[in-house]
């Protein structure tokens, strides 16, 4: 009956473990999501002349303006559309990701 009970225990802490890793928040993903943006707006945000750069702009502008362009209250040419793609909490680390960045 011990050894059952040790066994259950064991396999409840390594459940409960692994829900908890699973639910840490990716440290690279505002990083890896920003990437996309990387065509348009340069590496890391730095843009070239005729191209808004987002490296070093205020998180909460972009932000704002990512989910201006997600609800069609801001104009664009494509941004509505990749906009939609992301949830809130993807957007914030984008935005956290390109703030950070030092622009040039």
């Amino acid at each position: 009956m011990a050894r059952l009970l040790l066994a259950f225990g064991f396999a409840s802490a390594a459940a409960l473990a692994s829900e908890v890793l699973a639910q840490r928040a990716d440290p690279n993903l505002g990083r890896n999501l920003a990437a996309a943006c990387a065509s348009c707006h340069g590496t890391n945000g730095v843009s070239q002349p005729g191209m808004p750069s987002l490296a070093g702009m205020e998180r909460s502008t972009l932000t704002q303006r990512m989910q201006d362009f997600r609800a069609g209250k801001r104009p664009a040419t494509i941004m509505h559309q990749i906009a939609k793609g992301y949830t809130d909490e993807q957007i914030e680390a984008i935005a956290a990701y390109l703030s950070a960045q030092k622009a040039r």
